[in-house]
Protein backbone atom coordinates (compact mmCIF):
# COMPACT_ATOMS: atom_id res chain seq x y z
CA UNK A 1 0.00 0.00 0.00
CA UNK A 2 2.50 2.46 0.92
CA UNK A 3 4.07 2.05 -2.52
CA UNK A 4 0.95 2.60 -4.35
CA UNK A 5 1.11 5.74 -2.37
CA UNK A 6 4.30 6.53 -3.09
CA UNK A 7 3.80 5.77 -6.99
CA UNK A 8 0.21 7.08 -7.24
CA UNK A 9 -0.68 9.73 -5.46
CA UNK A 10 2.24 11.89 -4.32
CA UNK A 11 3.44 12.87 -7.52
CA UNK A 12 -0.59 13.63 -7.95
CA UNK A 13 -0.97 15.63 -5.23
CA UNK A 14 0.74 19.14 -4.15
CA UNK A 15 3.15 18.29 -1.10
CA UNK A 16 1.28 19.21 1.76
CA UNK A 17 2.74 19.17 5.60
CA UNK A 18 -0.67 17.38 6.52
CA UNK A 19 -0.19 14.71 3.70
CA UNK A 20 2.98 13.86 4.65
CA UNK A 21 2.22 13.51 7.94
CA UNK A 22 -0.50 11.35 7.47
CA UNK A 23 1.76 9.27 4.98
CA UNK A 24 3.93 8.79 8.23
CA UNK A 25 1.57 8.08 10.55
CA UNK A 26 0.88 5.18 8.42
CA UNK A 27 3.25 3.85 7.66
CA UNK A 28 5.95 3.72 10.22
CA UNK A 29 3.27 3.68 12.96
CA UNK A 30 1.54 0.27 14.24
CA UNK A 31 -1.80 -0.13 13.58
CA UNK A 32 -3.64 2.78 14.82
CA UNK A 33 -6.51 2.66 17.11
CA UNK A 34 -10.02 3.77 15.82
CA UNK A 35 -10.24 7.81 16.97
CA UNK A 36 -6.29 8.17 15.51
CA UNK A 37 -7.29 6.27 11.98
CA UNK A 38 -10.11 8.81 11.77
CA UNK A 39 -8.05 11.59 12.78
CA UNK A 40 -5.36 10.88 9.78
CA UNK A 41 -8.32 10.43 7.45
CA UNK A 42 -9.76 13.80 8.65
CA UNK A 43 -5.90 15.61 7.79
CA UNK A 44 -5.77 13.68 4.21
CA UNK A 45 -9.17 14.87 3.32
CA UNK A 46 -7.66 18.18 4.49
CA UNK A 47 -5.05 17.91 2.37
CA UNK A 48 -6.43 16.34 -0.76
CA UNK A 49 -8.97 19.34 -0.53
CA UNK A 50 -6.91 22.18 -0.38
CA UNK A 51 -5.20 20.65 -3.58
CA UNK A 52 -5.61 20.50 -7.31
CA UNK A 53 -6.07 16.93 -7.88
CA UNK A 54 -9.56 15.70 -8.88
CA UNK A 55 -7.93 12.28 -10.95
CA UNK A 56 -6.63 11.04 -7.34
CA UNK A 57 -9.85 9.61 -7.12
CA UNK A 58 -9.38 7.14 -9.75
CA UNK A 59 -5.99 6.01 -8.29
CA UNK A 60 -6.72 5.70 -4.75
CA UNK A 61 -7.70 1.95 -2.98
CA UNK A 62 -11.27 1.42 -2.98
CA UNK A 63 -10.56 0.74 0.80
CA UNK A 64 -9.06 4.13 1.21
CA UNK A 65 -11.56 5.77 -0.31
CA UNK A 66 -14.31 4.29 1.41
CA UNK A 67 -12.62 5.45 4.71
CA UNK A 68 -12.44 9.31 3.71
CA UNK A 69 -15.63 8.77 3.21
CA UNK A 70 -16.99 7.23 6.24
CA UNK A 71 -14.57 10.12 7.55
CA UNK A 72 -16.49 13.19 5.94
CA UNK A 73 -19.76 11.80 7.84
CA UNK A 74 -18.48 12.25 11.04
CA UNK A 75 -16.38 15.64 10.77
CA UNK A 76 -19.08 18.59 9.43
CA UNK A 77 -16.09 20.44 9.00
CA UNK A 78 -14.52 18.10 6.55
CA UNK A 79 -17.83 17.09 4.87
CA UNK A 80 -18.84 20.53 4.13
CA UNK A 81 -15.03 21.29 2.21
CA UNK A 82 -14.90 17.52 1.00
CA UNK A 83 -18.31 17.61 -0.57
CA UNK A 84 -17.86 20.77 -2.63
CA UNK A 85 -14.86 19.49 -4.08
CA UNK A 86 -14.09 17.36 -7.51
CA UNK A 87 -12.73 14.77 -5.56
CA UNK A 88 -16.41 14.12 -3.66
CA UNK A 89 -18.01 14.22 -7.59
CA UNK A 90 -15.49 11.83 -8.49
CA UNK A 91 -15.70 9.61 -5.62
CA UNK A 92 -19.75 9.26 -5.95
CA UNK A 93 -19.83 8.88 -9.77
CA UNK A 94 -20.99 5.35 -10.62
CA UNK A 95 -18.30 2.61 -11.59
CA UNK A 96 -21.12 1.28 -13.77
CA UNK A 97 -24.16 2.68 -15.76
CA UNK A 98 -27.61 1.36 -14.21
CA UNK A 99 -29.91 1.67 -17.04
CA UNK A 100 -33.19 0.36 -17.20
CA UNK A 101 -33.62 -3.86 -18.21
CA UNK A 102 -36.08 -4.84 -20.53
CA UNK A 103 -37.99 -8.48 -20.65
CA UNK A 104 -35.25 -9.66 -23.79
CA UNK A 105 -32.35 -9.34 -21.13
CA UNK A 106 -31.40 -6.15 -22.72
CA UNK A 107 -30.41 -2.79 -21.22
CA UNK A 108 -30.90 0.95 -22.07
CA UNK A 109 -28.69 3.68 -21.10
CA UNK A 110 -29.72 7.14 -20.97
CA UNK A 111 -26.96 10.11 -21.13
CA UNK A 112 -29.56 12.34 -19.60
CA UNK A 113 -30.86 10.49 -16.60
CA UNK A 114 -27.06 9.12 -16.40
CA UNK A 115 -24.48 11.72 -17.09
CA UNK A 116 -21.01 11.41 -17.69
CA UNK A 117 -17.85 13.29 -17.91
CA UNK A 118 -15.69 13.06 -21.31
CA UNK A 119 -12.51 11.97 -18.98
CA UNK A 120 -14.71 9.34 -16.92
CA UNK A 121 -17.11 7.70 -19.72
CA UNK A 122 -14.97 5.43 -21.41
CA UNK A 123 -13.84 4.11 -17.97
CA UNK A 124 -17.15 3.64 -16.74
CA UNK A 125 -18.67 1.80 -20.41
CA UNK A 126 -15.63 -0.46 -19.70
CA UNK A 127 -16.93 -1.55 -16.44
CA UNK A 128 -20.01 -1.75 -17.72
CA UNK A 129 -19.70 -3.67 -20.17
CA UNK A 130 -17.66 -6.28 -18.81
CA UNK A 131 -20.32 -6.84 -15.63
CA UNK A 132 -23.20 -6.56 -18.77
CA UNK A 133 -21.01 -9.64 -20.10
CA UNK A 134 -21.32 -11.60 -17.14
CA UNK A 135 -25.08 -10.75 -16.58
CA UNK A 136 -25.50 -12.34 -20.03
CA UNK A 137 -27.48 -8.83 -21.42
CA UNK A 138 -28.17 -9.62 -24.92
CA UNK A 139 -28.10 -6.23 -26.27
CA UNK A 140 -27.46 -2.56 -25.30
CA UNK A 141 -28.97 0.94 -25.83
CA UNK A 142 -27.60 3.97 -25.51
CA UNK A 143 -29.55 6.96 -25.97
CA UNK A 144 -26.98 9.95 -26.06
CA UNK A 145 -28.53 13.50 -26.42
CA UNK A 146 -26.66 16.51 -28.20
CA UNK A 147 -25.07 17.78 -25.15
CA UNK A 148 -23.22 14.07 -24.41
CA UNK A 149 -22.14 14.23 -28.29
CA UNK A 150 -19.16 13.89 -27.49
CA UNK A 151 -20.10 9.76 -26.00
CA UNK A 152 -20.61 9.24 -29.74
CA UNK A 153 -17.10 8.76 -31.08
CA UNK A 154 -15.99 6.96 -27.98
CA UNK A 155 -19.29 4.24 -28.64
CA UNK A 156 -18.04 3.55 -31.85
CA UNK A 157 -14.82 2.72 -31.06
CA UNK A 158 -16.39 0.12 -28.68
CA UNK A 159 -18.31 -1.29 -31.49
CA UNK A 160 -21.70 0.55 -31.36
CA UNK A 161 -23.96 1.30 -34.70
CA UNK A 162 -26.66 3.99 -35.42
CA UNK A 163 -30.12 2.56 -34.73
CA UNK A 164 -32.41 5.80 -35.09
CA UNK A 165 -31.99 9.14 -34.41
CA UNK A 166 -34.20 12.22 -33.28
CA UNK A 167 -33.61 15.59 -33.02
CA UNK A 168 -32.55 15.95 -29.65
CA UNK A 169 -30.82 12.48 -29.29
CA UNK A 170 -29.23 9.41 -31.38
CA UNK A 171 -29.72 6.18 -30.54
CA UNK A 172 -26.54 3.67 -30.05
CA UNK A 173 -26.86 -0.24 -29.77
CA UNK A 174 -24.68 -3.25 -29.59
CA UNK A 175 -25.40 -6.76 -29.33
CA UNK A 176 -23.40 -8.40 -27.01
CA UNK A 177 -24.65 -12.13 -26.94
CA UNK A 178 -22.12 -14.43 -28.65
CA UNK A 179 -24.48 -17.76 -28.82
CA UNK A 180 -27.45 -16.06 -30.76
CA UNK A 181 -27.82 -14.03 -33.98
CA UNK A 182 -28.26 -10.29 -33.67
CA UNK A 183 -31.92 -10.14 -32.99
CA UNK A 184 -32.48 -6.69 -32.33
CA UNK A 185 -35.54 -5.10 -34.32
CA UNK A 186 -34.71 -2.52 -36.89
CA UNK A 187 -35.55 1.15 -36.64
CA UNK A 188 -39.78 1.64 -37.64
CA UNK A 189 -39.77 1.43 -41.41
CA UNK A 190 -43.45 2.59 -42.06
CA UNK A 191 -45.11 5.84 -41.94
CA UNK A 192 -48.68 6.31 -42.02
CA UNK A 193 -51.03 8.89 -43.39
CA UNK A 194 -54.30 9.06 -43.47
CA UNK A 195 -57.10 11.22 -46.43
CA UNK A 196 -60.08 12.22 -45.54
CA UNK A 197 -63.29 11.10 -47.00
CA UNK A 198 -65.55 14.11 -45.74
CA UNK A 199 -69.19 13.27 -47.23
CA UNK A 200 -72.07 15.84 -46.44
CA UNK A 201 -76.02 15.44 -46.38
CA UNK A 202 -75.80 16.70 -50.02
CA UNK A 203 -73.68 13.84 -51.14
CA UNK A 204 -70.84 15.95 -51.62
CA UNK A 205 -66.93 15.22 -51.08
CA UNK A 206 -64.71 17.44 -49.74
CA UNK A 207 -61.93 17.74 -52.28
CA UNK A 208 -58.67 19.43 -52.68
CA UNK A 209 -56.04 20.63 -55.40
CA UNK A 210 -52.60 20.86 -53.89
CA UNK A 211 -50.18 23.57 -54.04
CA UNK A 212 -46.99 21.75 -55.45
CA UNK A 213 -48.45 18.92 -57.98
CA UNK A 214 -46.56 17.58 -61.31
CA UNK A 215 -50.35 17.65 -62.61
CA UNK A 216 -53.70 18.37 -62.41
CA UNK A 217 -55.69 16.59 -60.11
CA UNK A 218 -57.86 16.28 -57.48
CA UNK A 219 -57.58 14.67 -54.11
CA UNK A 220 -58.57 13.72 -50.76
CA UNK A 221 -57.33 16.60 -47.61
CA UNK A 222 -54.76 14.55 -45.52
CA UNK A 223 -51.22 13.85 -44.53
CA UNK A 224 -48.98 11.99 -42.18
CA UNK A 225 -50.24 11.12 -38.41
CA UNK A 226 -48.39 12.69 -36.06
CA UNK A 227 -46.64 10.60 -32.77
CA UNK A 228 -49.04 9.26 -30.63
CA UNK A 229 -52.03 10.41 -32.85
CA UNK A 230 -55.40 7.84 -33.95
CA UNK A 231 -55.87 7.63 -37.19
CA UNK A 232 -59.45 9.37 -36.62
CA UNK A 233 -57.95 12.31 -34.86
CA UNK A 234 -55.34 12.49 -37.34
CA UNK A 235 -57.83 12.70 -40.38
CA UNK A 236 -59.64 15.08 -37.87
CA UNK A 237 -56.99 17.63 -37.74
CA UNK A 238 -55.70 17.59 -41.27
CA UNK A 239 -59.35 18.53 -42.71
CA UNK A 240 -59.52 21.49 -40.19
CA UNK A 241 -55.74 22.66 -41.16
CA UNK A 242 -56.14 22.56 -44.73
CA UNK A 243 -60.03 23.34 -45.05
CA UNK A 244 -61.65 24.77 -41.76
CA UNK A 245 -64.35 22.27 -41.66
CA UNK A 246 -65.10 20.66 -38.43
CA UNK A 247 -65.94 16.91 -38.61
CA UNK A 248 -66.44 14.19 -36.91
CA UNK A 249 -65.21 10.29 -37.76
CA UNK A 250 -67.18 7.81 -38.74
CA UNK A 251 -65.67 4.73 -39.87
CA UNK A 252 -62.53 3.58 -41.82
CA UNK A 253 -63.02 2.91 -45.84
CA UNK A 254 -60.31 1.49 -47.17
CA UNK A 255 -56.18 1.63 -46.99
CA UNK A 256 -53.40 1.34 -49.03
CA UNK A 257 -49.53 -0.70 -48.72
CA UNK A 258 -46.83 0.70 -50.83
CA UNK A 259 -43.18 -0.02 -50.40
CA UNK A 260 -40.04 2.32 -50.83
CA UNK A 261 -41.77 5.56 -50.53
CA UNK A 262 -40.56 8.28 -48.84
CA UNK A 263 -37.74 8.07 -46.71
CA UNK A 264 -37.29 4.74 -48.49
CA UNK A 265 -39.70 3.56 -46.32
CA UNK A 266 -42.86 1.61 -46.66
CA UNK A 267 -46.23 4.00 -46.91
CA UNK A 268 -49.30 2.99 -45.57
CA UNK A 269 -52.36 5.09 -45.99
CA UNK A 270 -55.49 5.23 -44.72
CA UNK A 271 -58.84 6.44 -45.50
CA UNK A 272 -60.77 7.60 -42.91
CA UNK A 273 -65.24 8.60 -43.43
CA UNK A 274 -65.97 11.49 -41.57
CA UNK A 275 -68.78 13.51 -40.89
CA UNK A 276 -68.48 17.18 -41.68
CA UNK A 277 -70.66 19.25 -38.76
CA UNK A 278 -69.85 22.80 -40.65
CA UNK A 279 -69.89 23.29 -44.66
CA UNK A 280 -67.86 26.48 -44.61
CA UNK A 281 -64.17 26.10 -46.44
CA UNK A 282 -61.46 28.32 -45.46
CA UNK A 283 -58.46 27.17 -47.86
CA UNK A 284 -55.06 27.35 -46.50
CA UNK A 285 -53.48 28.84 -49.16
CA UNK A 286 -49.92 27.62 -47.73
CA UNK A 287 -50.81 23.89 -48.76
CA UNK A 288 -54.01 24.36 -51.66
CA UNK A 289 -55.01 26.46 -54.56
CA UNK A 290 -58.39 24.70 -54.72
CA UNK A 291 -61.01 23.41 -52.39
CA UNK A 292 -64.44 22.59 -53.32
CA UNK A 293 -67.72 20.40 -52.76
CA UNK A 294 -67.66 17.96 -55.55
CA UNK A 295 -70.77 15.89 -56.14
CA UNK A 296 -69.31 12.29 -55.45
CA UNK A 297 -70.47 10.46 -58.72
CA UNK A 298 -69.11 13.72 -60.33
CA UNK A 299 -65.89 12.73 -58.65
CA UNK A 300 -66.00 9.30 -59.09
CA UNK A 301 -66.01 9.73 -63.27
CA UNK A 302 -63.88 12.90 -62.87
CA UNK A 303 -60.49 12.89 -65.67
CA UNK A 304 -58.44 14.25 -62.98
CA UNK A 305 -58.90 11.80 -60.35
CA UNK A 306 -56.65 9.80 -59.71
CA UNK A 307 -57.36 5.73 -60.10
CA UNK A 308 -56.12 4.70 -56.87
CA UNK A 309 -58.61 7.65 -54.97
CA UNK A 310 -61.16 6.68 -57.58
CA UNK A 311 -61.00 3.05 -56.26
CA UNK A 312 -61.70 4.59 -52.97
CA UNK A 313 -64.31 6.35 -53.99
CA UNK A 314 -66.11 3.11 -55.37
CA UNK A 315 -65.37 0.78 -52.42
CA UNK A 316 -66.87 3.67 -50.07
CA UNK A 317 -70.00 3.47 -52.28
CA UNK A 318 -70.51 -0.47 -52.21
CA UNK A 319 -70.03 -0.39 -48.30
CA UNK A 320 -72.39 2.36 -47.88
CA UNK A 321 -74.88 -0.02 -50.33
CA UNK A 322 -74.09 -2.52 -47.81
CA UNK A 323 -74.13 -1.09 -44.59
CA UNK A 324 -70.63 -2.42 -43.92
CA UNK A 325 -68.17 -0.18 -42.24
CA UNK A 326 -64.97 -0.79 -40.25
CA UNK A 327 -65.79 1.01 -36.80
CA UNK A 328 -63.38 1.68 -34.25
CA UNK A 329 -63.74 0.29 -30.60
CA UNK A 330 -61.61 1.32 -27.90
CA UNK A 331 -60.12 -1.71 -25.47
CA UNK A 332 -58.09 -1.54 -22.44
CA UNK A 333 -54.91 -3.30 -23.07
CA UNK A 334 -53.03 -4.74 -20.03
CA UNK A 335 -49.70 -5.30 -21.90
CA UNK A 336 -49.30 -1.37 -22.62
CA UNK A 337 -51.72 -0.24 -19.55
CA UNK A 338 -53.24 1.96 -21.90
CA UNK A 339 -56.33 2.59 -24.02
CA UNK A 340 -56.16 1.05 -27.77
CA UNK A 341 -58.18 1.51 -30.98
CA UNK A 342 -59.24 -1.63 -32.31
CA UNK A 343 -60.58 -1.56 -35.54
CA UNK A 344 -62.83 -4.05 -37.00
CA UNK A 345 -65.39 -5.05 -39.80
CA UNK A 346 -69.21 -4.37 -38.82
CA UNK A 347 -72.16 -5.28 -40.59
CA UNK A 348 -74.82 -6.72 -38.57
CA UNK A 349 -75.59 -3.23 -36.14
CA UNK A 350 -75.95 -1.42 -39.22
CA UNK A 351 -78.61 -3.32 -41.27
CA UNK A 352 -80.34 -4.02 -38.17
CA UNK A 353 -80.49 0.21 -37.79
CA UNK A 354 -81.56 0.44 -41.65
CA UNK A 355 -84.08 -2.16 -40.87
CA UNK A 356 -85.04 -0.11 -38.13
CA UNK A 357 -84.87 3.06 -39.80
CA UNK A 358 -87.19 1.91 -42.44
CA UNK A 359 -89.97 0.54 -40.26
CA UNK A 360 -90.28 3.42 -38.09
CA UNK A 361 -90.60 5.84 -41.22
CA UNK A 362 -92.02 3.22 -43.62
CA UNK A 363 -89.35 3.99 -45.97
CA UNK A 364 -88.35 0.93 -48.37
CA UNK A 365 -84.92 -0.54 -46.48
CA UNK A 366 -83.14 -0.59 -50.46
CA UNK A 367 -83.34 2.62 -51.09
CA UNK A 368 -81.67 3.65 -47.83
CA UNK A 369 -79.30 1.62 -48.35
CA UNK A 370 -78.35 2.89 -51.42
CA UNK A 371 -78.77 6.51 -51.17
CA UNK A 372 -78.33 7.51 -47.30
CA UNK A 373 -75.01 9.61 -47.37
CA UNK A 374 -74.99 8.99 -43.35
CA UNK A 375 -74.45 5.69 -43.59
Amino acid sequence: MRHYLEIAVIPVIPVSGPLLWFADKLFKCKLPSEPECQLWCHQLCAAVVSSAGPVVCMLLPRSLRRLLKLTTSTSPVISRHYKKSPLFCNMEAPVQFKGARDRFSGVTISSEEEPASPQEFEAVLQASMSHWMEENIRGVWFKVDLEHADWVPVLVKHGFIYHHAQPQFVMMVKWLSVNEPNNIPRYAHNVVGVGAFVVNDQDELLVVRERFHTRPHWKLPGGYVEPGEDLGTAALREVKEETGIDAEFVSLVSFRHVHGANYNCSDIYFIVHLRPITQRITMCQRELTACEWMKLQEYVQHPYVHETNRFFAERFLECRRNGVKIQATNIFSPAFRKNQVIYSINSKVEKESINEKAENSSIDTQSLMNGDAKL
